[in-house]
This record gives C-alpha cells, sequence and structure tokens, in this order.
C-alpha cells in the first residue's frame, strides 16, 4: 500500500477534482488502470443534505468526524443542528467549500495526527470513502484508534458483493490521456465484505440498510477493557489551534 502521505499528494493535486468542486458539477471519474470509470457523484455532493444523509446524520451520536468531508454538505448540516462535528480531507478545495459553508475543517489525511484522537463518538465514511487508502483493514484500525471505546461507526457501502482494490486516477473526460493525475490506491466494499474486515478487528455490526439507492452499516468498535476518561466533546475541536484566514471564515489550524 502507497504511504499515506503519497495518497494525499496523489488526491490533493488531482485538478479535476478541485475544479469540479469549486464549480459543484461533473462529470469526474475514477479511472482505473484496465480504462473502467466509477462516476462521481460531484452534483450530489456539493448540493445540501437531502434526505438519506439527514437520515444517516439522525443516527450520529455526540461529537461527530467526518473522514473525506468532501464539499462540506454533511458537516454543514451537523453543525446547522449545533452538533460538535469537524470534517477532514487532503483537498484544499474541500476544506474551503466546507468552510464557507459554515463549518470547521482540516486539510489533513485521517492518517495524519487528528485533533480529539481516541474521543470522537461517531466516525462518518461516506460517499464510498471506505476506500481512503486502498485497504479498509488499516483504515478500520484507524478510526478504531480515532473513536472512544465502543464508539459508533457509520460508513457507506457499494451495492451488492464488492471487495476490489485499485490503482486510480481522478479524470473529467472519459477519453482523457493515461497520464493525466498520478495514481493512487482505493477500494471498493459492499456491505458483507465490510462485515467481514469489521469482525476481525473486533468491531460490532449494529445495523445495515439501504435508503435512495445507497447502502450503509453501522459498527461500534470495542469497549474498552478498563474505565476510561469519558469523552468531552466541546473540547474535541478546540484541542486543535484555530486561526482566522481573510474574511470572516474560521478554520482549523493546518
Amino acid at each position: 500500500m502507497s504511504s499515506p502521505t503519497a495518497t494525499r499528494a496523489a488526491w490533493a493535486a488531482a485538478d479535476p477534482y478541485a475544479t469540479a468542486l469549486r464549480t459543484g458539477r461533473g462529470p469526474l471519474f475514477l479511472r482505473r488502470a484496465d480504462g473502467w470509470l466509477l462516476p462521481l457523484e460531484v452534483e450530489r455532493w456539493c448540493a445540501g443534505a437531502d434526505a438519506v444523509d439527514r437520515a444517516v446524520l439522525d443516527r450520529c451520536e455526540g461529537a461527530v468526524l467526518d473522514v473525506g468531508c468532501g464539499p462540506g454538505r454533511l458537516v454543514a448540516e451537523l453543525a446547522a443542528r449545533g452538533r460538535t462535528v469537524l470534517g477532514v480531507d487532503v483537498s484544499e478545495a474541500a476544506v474551503d467549500h466546507t468552510v464557507g459553508l459554515g463549518g470547521q475543517a482540516l486539510r489533513r489525511s485521517v492518517f495524519e495526527p487528528l485533533p480529539g484522537e481516541g474521543r470522537w463518538d461517531t466516525v462518518l465514511l461516506m460517499d464510498g470513502n471506505i476506500g481512503i487508502g486502498g485497504e479498509p483493514s488499516a483504515l478500520l484500525q484507524r478510526v478504531a484508534a480515532l473513536l472512544r471505546p465502543g464508539g459508533l461507526l457509520i460508513a457507506e457501502t457499494v451495492p451488492g458483493h464488492v471487495d476490489e482494490r485499485a490503482r486510480v486516477q481522478v479524470v473529467d473526460t472519459i477519453g482523457a490521456p493515461e497520464d493525466t493525475g498520478a495514481r493512487f490506491p482505493w477500494a471498493r466494499l459492499g456491505t458483507a465484505a465490510l462485515l467481514r474486515y469489521a469482525r476481525r478487528a473486533g468491531w460490532r455490526p449494529v445495523a445495515q440498510w439501504d435508503a435512495g439507492g445507497r447502502c450503509f452499516a453501522a459498527l461500534r468498535s470495542r469497549q474498552a477493557s478498563s474505565s476510561a476518561e469519558p469523552p468531552k466533546s466541546t473540547a474535541l475541536i478546540s484541542s486543535q489551534r484555530v486561526r482566522k484566514p481573510s474574511g470572516d471564515r474560521f478554520v482549523a489550524d493546518r
């Protein structure tokens, strides 16, 4: 598996992705080395949270970390509900968009140090972000370290029986040249595959459901073997220095 730093650099350097987020529209694809294309739902990501999203967010507990927050629709919705929430994404365009919606966001890989490690109540891996890093077992281990003992992971999965690893690149046209953008590792998992990896790592499945043609699973991390300090939700984001950029927008210091 490529290093998290290399993955971050490859995705962040994918100009078609930044352009799509800034304009709010595609087309945009992940392309495998064999030419297969996965369409990315830029318009939905850049719109407000829809009914399916809101139903997912209703399940969130306490302070929420949205991993791979993209343009920030879920962070903005949770913030509007008065929840403690932080988005993290490797894309500067994604972070800027999230902050512009009034959410807090940090430009960083999930595999890099993050505020509130071990104290988040809920982690979100939506919009296919269970694929981050290309190795689901490593991502599940990392998420467990971010959550409080017994914390909640809500992940969006792929319909059907899918368990795939590939190196991909972001392209904005079907016929884009092969040398367009760096390749990085990615994974696609159906719910059954996710549950297999999760059970091996000690996660406890608590729910799975389909809505609007999308699939989801909720899992709980291991409980601590001894009493743990209760999470301090209000301190999770303030543990990261905050700066005030140009204008009146606040964002966790990168």
